[in-house]
């Protein structure tokens, strides 16, 4: 059968236009991109290396995760000589520790500290699963996130318009048996760290009772700029996580280091979750939870980082068939335009986070 030269142009020129509105596997390099929650610990410079090499800029982001300021401090140190080093490439979320508890100066010394970090060019602030998961008071009471000693905190925060970065609870695959774990990399995370796998903790706060504390602190700050970090702990549903979304206007959300549960839905329902992106492009920060702590060898580090930046892209703008270790099965990437590509990668972290508003379009 012969094409006419009129059929024949339409033909290129719609293909033309699709490949206008995609990018491929191709284009990582050279589309400029934001990883909105890593962990970078130490004085060397081989993390900001390799994500200049992608075309990466960086959210260091610290963690409570030994309820001690020193460590806080030591944590900020490191953040602040990276992000003087290399201005153009990190901005700093700071975080505060919550071992000075019952010391009725809490709040206030907080929030000195917080003045402090913000006067020196830190952009967000971070709570961790220690809130709600580990810490005591004096008289042995666990500390959820809707106490009311931090809404002082939180209403500081939404006065001054700084975002708060939520890491609460933590998977539905934790309170579940390992061998029920929908994910490779939740089974191997609680198997090495039993002390947070909350099937083996009934005496602790539900998964239920750690949504509705986060929850709780959004309907009483509504003016409070909130990412929840890890997909907000609603990671195992797209439709939960839409109904959050539809209620708390103020919320967005990160992917770090819950791309497996995001692999697992499209295993089960691809069209679901691409829809789901394509609804809520406005909403979500591309993110990883990539660390360095300055252990290892630097080019393994940059190897892994490289890989996992290149397999996510890959899963975003192709609609190959993919396989991953973080799950057993095989998955379709999502192929998603170039605009909503743009802003889970670029975009929404300006927008959500005011990051690198020196660059913004």
């Amino acid at each position: 059968m012969k094409i006419g030269w009129s059929a024949l142009l339409v033909l290129l020129t719609t293909s033309c236009m699709e490949n206008n509105d995609y990018y491929t596997v191709d284009d990582f390099e050279m589309v400029e991109k934001i990883d909105t929650h890593i962990h970078v610990f130490a004085d060397r410079n081989s993390f900001v290396e390799q994500a200049a090499k992608d075309n990466f800029r960086l959210l260091n982001i610290l963690v409570d995760h030994s309820n001690s300021g020193e460590l806080i401090k030591e944590q900020y140190q490191y953040a602040v000589e990276q992000k003087s080093a290399h201005p153009a490439e990190f901005e700093v979320a700071t975080s505060f520790s919550i071992e000075d508890w019952d010391n009725p100066d809490f709040t206030k010394n907080t929030i000195a500290w917080l003045d402090k970090n913000f006067s020196e060019g830190a952009i967000a602030v971070k709570i961790w699963k220690n809130i709600g998961m580990v810490f005591r008071d004096a008289e042995n009471q666990l500390i959820m996130v809707d106490h009311p000693k931090l809404d002082t905190i939180f209403n500081y925060l939404a006065t001054k318009k700084i975002p708060l970065i939520g890491h609460l609870g933590e998977p539905l695959n934790c309170w579940l048996p390992l061998e029920e774990m929908t994910t490779n990399n939740d089974r191997d995370y609680f198997s090495k760290n039993p002390q947070y796998h909350m099937y083996k903790h009934p005496e602790l706060p539900s998964y239920e009772e750690q949504i509705a504390a986060r929850d709780a602190i959004l309907e009483k700050h509504s003016n409070l700029t909130f990412v929840g970090a890890h997909m907000g702990s609603l990671e195992w549903s797209v439709e939960e996580l839409a109904k959050r979304l539809d209620k708390f206007p103020n919320m967005a959300i990160d992917l770090a280091a819950r791309m497996g549960q995001v692999y697992y839905q499209t295993a089960e329902n691809r069209e679901k979750v691409r829809n789901f992106f394509i609804k809520y492009q406005d909403r979500i920060l591309y993110a990883t939870d990539l660390a360095d702590s300055g252990k290892g060898d630097p080019k393994d580090l940059q190897k892994y980082m490289h890989e996992t930046w290149m397999e996510d892209w890959r899963f975003f703008v192709t609609d190959d068939q993919m396989e991953s270790d973080l799950i057993n099965e095989g998955f379709r990437g999502l192929k998603l335009p170039k605009e909503v590509v743009d802003k889970i990668y670029l975009h929404n972290a300006q927008k959500w986070l005011n990051m690198f508003p020196e660059t913004k379009d």
